[in-house]
């Protein structure tokens, strides 16, 4: 009867909690870090190319060089960093494993002094301490959650960072040089493309995010706008000195 209660109430604290969204799968940093950048970046180059006076087919080809190169680094580098951060946090999970097994009476009252410390009696906090350290498995886990800050059944993949960066950025840098892939030598159609890519991407993670529609757009178009703006300057001043 004890298994099936509480089994029950494992299944009812799922339920209560499902409606949340995943926050902490890897994927939402670097998808919206990749869009953004992929758009603000190549857009910032396509304006520096042009700024310099070069032909419609030169700035598609610096916009796509620009794409393929930005998506591979923007993929290396999130799976190097989020592989990195996975491999200290086992090591030191590794670690708190061993200190239960070697010592486990001061793993159990370090337990009880966290949950003390957050408001629970010393007689109850000791008490939950105690029961959960009847289980080794349960024990280092509740150790890695509390002392750690990390859920080791939810780490995040490398892979799944790595590709998430690597097509974001893609669709992001695409965006700009569209118009010139079509033949459309003028900026006009670029500029009109990128902005709007600008401001639903920045709306788009304000609603994720539980912020303003406008602001977000509006935040993200008016940064964008700006460095776009400061690289086709650079671009005519080197295109007038070299010309």
């Amino acid at each position: 009867m004890s298994a099936e209660m509480d089994s029950a109430a494992a299944q009812h604290v799922a339920e209560l909690h499902r409606h949340h969204r995943d926050v902490t799968g890897g994927w939402l940093r670097p998808a919206v870090f990749g869009v953004m950048d992929g758009l603000v970046s190549n857009a910032s180059l396509i304006a520096g190319v042009v700024g310099s006076g070069a032909s419609g087919g030169t700035v598609a080809v610096a916009g796509l060089a620009g794409l393929a190169a930005g998506a591979f680094s923007m993929a290396t580098g999130e799976y190097t960093s989020v592989r990195s951060q996975t491999e200290m946090t086992l090591a030191e999970i590794d670690v708190e494993r061993r200190e239960i097994a070697r010592n486990p009476e001061a793993e159990q009252r370090e337990l009880a002094m966290v949950y003390q410390a957050r408001g629970l009696t010393p007689e109850l906090a000791a008490e939950v301490a105690r029961q959960l350290h009847r289980h080794d498995e349960i024990a280092w886990r509740v150790h890695a959650r509390e002392e750690l800050g990390v859920d080791p059944d939810d780490l995040p993949s490398p892979w799944v960072a790595a590709g998430s960066s690597f097509v974001a950025f893609a669709l992001g840098a695409l965006l700009p040089v569209l118009p010139f892939l079509f033949g459309l030598g003028s900026v006009t159609a670029a500029v009109a493309l990128t902005a709007a890519g600008l401001f639903v991407t920045g709306a788009l993670v304000a609603r994720l995010t539980g912020r303003s529609l406008l602001f977000g757009g509006a935040r993200q178009l008016l940064l964008g706008a700006a460095a776009a703006a400061v690289t086709y300057g650079i671009g005519h001043l080197v295109g007038t000195a070299i010309g």
